[in-house]
């Protein structure tokens, strides 16, 4: 595996509670390997927080020798589609890590997890109960207030057998009966009162068994003898299924599963500027907020992907932000930092201009063309120069001219130096204007002694990018930015929708590139030189470039709330 493919290098090789538990295990002889697996629901594209336990997963699989299965929970045929699943294999190899032929599904044991729910039957441990949805919420009581005992949970151990049966065989309607496990309604832990196994639902169809089946298991019913089937020796999730943890040791105890998995819990990753719910995410692809789960605007890895992001930047940041119990929110800037950092080591640099401005070099020979020959990364002379076209007629940025400057304004004004980068130093002489005032082009000229250089005793401090007007090629340019304005969308219960950045894109359709840019496959990333670092979309092609901002070179959102600059 090569260096860019390997998770290896940004695993979570720091101590953590969890590698203890793990090392303690291992220490007593309670496995001989460790096996985990990573169990999403197609229900939806992965995001940023699934590459968090993702990593984890195959992370301390692979540095303990053992196995991470990838598994699909796909039990709620109502919102899987074949689509996500596509998708989830697309993201998780992408991220750098191979499942080989240990790829499962939830549905492959739909026949065996029957089987253990008619074992359960026979032992008294489960009922057939006709409480519909909303009485079976009545009946399971408070956090203070014990629960009520089903009128059908003392039936007959032969009539559940009977009734379950039916239920398979299609015989009674969605929502009029419930295999429900035996436990505690007095528990303080509510998922231990007679929490539901099965449940009734006809006339859909599973991307996987048709319509096979018209009873499906529930999640908490389904995962843990999954594991126990796969040989998991620890499942590891996420916090919000702490509570759970009592009812998944209860399922494999009592069903002859050949091994007992433990379940630790860790933190989520919560991230600033987002959402990290599926509804919620589902919710803005559905309502059209964004351009689907790719959007760059989303936290999706498809979306990261799409914009930019590396999978070395994104385990990198896994592996920052730690695994602990504790729920905290991750600074945005943490993120985007990592990925400045790795793109700075890796992209070529290039100039583009994105708010073009003619100038013209009235000293300039009309019909030369010179070659300069410029670095393609200023820090790695591995990464060869490349030849960037010098004419009489260039565009430079409108931001770098102001006719009437500001104090420490830097670059061009009327009458001023400043110098072209990897070329020469100009003086503006003369502003162009139309009839409304607004400039239009600069006249210049440029002194033939600064190629590259600056003799002694001259001093330019400004520097400014540029293109050739004759050469360069159009493109369009999109501007992202983060997808809400608060840190914590929907907080204090508003509807997060309302904390859309109306401003998360600002697309530019008349930019121009240096010429070497049509040749930019989607997904080639550059640092356009002063603006920040972008890919070329999906959506490019030789004849007109598409190329979408991943990351500015400095935390400008930062600057924008009063935060200090960060970044190079």
């Amino acid at each position: 595996m090569s260096e860019k493919e390997d998770p290896k290098k940004t695993n979570f090789i720091r101590p953590n509670f969890i590698r203890r538990i793990i090392d303690e295990d291992l220490a007593h002889g309670r496995h001989a390997r460790i096996a985990t697996r990573f169990p999403p629901e197609p229900n939806g594209y992965l995001h940023i927080g699934h590459a968090k336990s993702i990593v984890l997963n195959f992370g301390v699989a692979e540095d303990y020798q053992g196995t991470c299965n990838l598994r699909f929970d796909d039990t709620n045929p109502h919102k899987e589609n074949r689509e996500y699943v596509e998708a989830i294999k697309e993201d998780v190899h992408w991220l750098g890590y191979a499942w080989g032929e240990r790829l499962y599904f939830a549905s492959d044991y739909f026949e065996q997890l029957y089987g253990f729910a008619v074992e359960l039957i026979e032992k008294g441990r489960a009922y057939v109960c006709a409480l519909d949805a909303e009485q079976i919420r009545e009946y399971r009581g408070t956090l203070t207030e014990p629960g009520q005992e089903s009128p059908y949970r003392e039936r007959p151990v032969a009539e559940n057998l009977d009734l379950f049966a039916h239920m398979r065989a299609g015989a009674f309607p969605d929502g009029t009966l419930t295999l429900r496990a035996k436990i505690d309604m007095a528990s303080p832990n509510l998922n231990l009162r007679d929490p539901v196994l099965y449940r009734i639902r006809h006339g859909v169809i599973h991307h996987r068994t048709g319509d096979e089946w018209c009873l499906y298991p529930t999640y908490d019913y389904t995962h843990p003898i999954s594991d126990a089937l796969e040989g998991i020796t620890h499942s590891l999730c996420t916090l919000e299924f702490e509570d759970h943890r009592s009812l998944y040791d209860w399922v494999v105890a009592n069903v002859s599963v050949p091994c007992r998995p433990r379940q630790i819990e860790f933190s989520r990753l919560n991230l600033e500027y987002a959402v990290m719910s599926k509804r919620r995410l589902t919710q803005l692809v559905d309502e059209g907020f964004v351009a689907g789960w790719d959007d760059p605007r989303m936290p999706s890895i498809a979306g990261l992907r799409r914009r930019g992001y590396t999978p070395e930047a994104i385990r990198t940041f896994c592996e920052r932000i730690g695994v602990t119990k504790a729920d905290n929110l991750v600074e945005m800037a943490m993120l985007e930092n990592t990925i400045r950092e790795d793109l700075d080591r890796k992209v070529p640099r290039a100039m583009a201009v994105l708010r073009p401005l003619r100038l013209v070099l009235e000293s300039y020979p009309e019909d030369r063309t010179e070659l300069l020959t410029v670095p393609n990364h200023p820090k790695d002379t591995t990464k060869g120069t490349r030849p960037i076209p010098f004419t009489r007629e260039l565009y430079i940025d409108r931001d770098d001219f102001m006719e009437e400057p500001v104090r420490g304004f830097k670059r061009l004004v009327a009458g001023g130096e400043v110098r072209l980068r990897n070329a020469y130093v100009v003086r503006c002489v003369r502003v162009v204007k139309d009839r409304t005032g607004a400039v239009v082009e600069l006249r210049c000229t440029h002194d033939p002694a600064t190629l590259g250089k600056n003799p002694e005793g001259r001093k330019v401090k400004g520097v400014i990018h540029w293109v050739s007007a004759r050469q360069a090629i159009a493109a369009e340019v999109r501007l992202y930015d983060r997808l809400f304005t608060v840190p914590e969308p929907g907080a204090g219960g508003r509807d997060f929708r309302a904390d859309l950045n109306p401003a998360s894109l600002h697309t530019l359709t008349l930019c121009f590139l240096e010429p070497g840019l049509a040749a930019a496959a989607p997904g080639d990333r550059f640092q356009f030189e002063r603006e920040g670092y972008f890919v070329a979309d999906k959506d490019s092609h030789p004849a007109r470039p598409v190329f979408n901002r991943t990351v500015t070179l400095r935390d400008t959102w930062g600057q924008k709330m009063g935060g200090r600059k960060t970044g190079d």
